[in-house]
Order: structure tokens, then sequence, then C-alpha cells
């Protein structure tokens, strides 16, 4: 089995990629890795800039903390499911707000007793 995988291995690279070399299907001879890093940081640096709009780090910390019934906090990211992310569980065990990895979301524990 194991040498059948290493005889096809690189016949679908070659599929894939349209060359033969394994260094320029991962990026490494063409540049696009490089690349890609300054188109990222071209773009970060674009919505940085304009002073006169808030960044998306402000808006999501202008969002009150969601109170959540119960000790796990389930989030989405939107109530629409196309346009969140992977469903995040979160633990609501520690007195400050626990915020989703995903989007910045902050949720507590609703002590309503």
């Amino acid at each position: 089995m194991a040498t059948a995988t290493r005889r096809l291995l690189p016949t679908l690279l070659r599929t894939l990629t349209g060359t033969r070399h394994a260094g320029a299907a991962r990026g490494f001879a063409t540049g696009k890795a490089v690349g890609a890093a300054a188109v990222v940081g071209s773009h970060t640096a674009k919505w940085m800039q304009d002073t006169s709009k808030k960044s998306p780090m402000e808006l999501i910390n202008e969002v009150p903390p969601i109170k959540v019934e119960g000790r796990i906090a389930a989030c989405e990211g939107d109530k629409n499911p196309a346009l969140g992310h992977p469903i995040e569980y979160i633990c609501l065990d520690l007195e400050a707000p626990a915020v989703c990895k995903y989007c910045g979301l902050r949720y507590v524990q609703d002590h309503h007793h």
C-alpha cells in the first residue's frame, strides 16, 4: 500500500498543480507565500489608516457581553449560519466575560436566581 501511495503522489501533485516541482505546489518556488503576506499587510494598513471609521476590534468591543443561562455558551458568530463561523462552545465558569476566539463576542453567565 505504501509503495502504491509513493508512486501516485507525484502524479497527483503534477495533476493538481500543473508542474513537476513539489516546491512550486507549496508556493515556495513561485513566491505566492510571500505575496499573500504582502496583500494581508496592505489590507490591514488600509483600514487602520482611515481614522474616520472604527476598526473591527473597536466595533466588536462596543457590543455588550451576551448573558447566557447555564454554564456553556455556543457561539456561531451570526444568527445566519452562512455568515458565521464554526460553532465554538465556551465555558462560562469565570467571573470575567469569556471571549469567542473567532469573532470576539463576549459571554457571561446570567445569575438571576
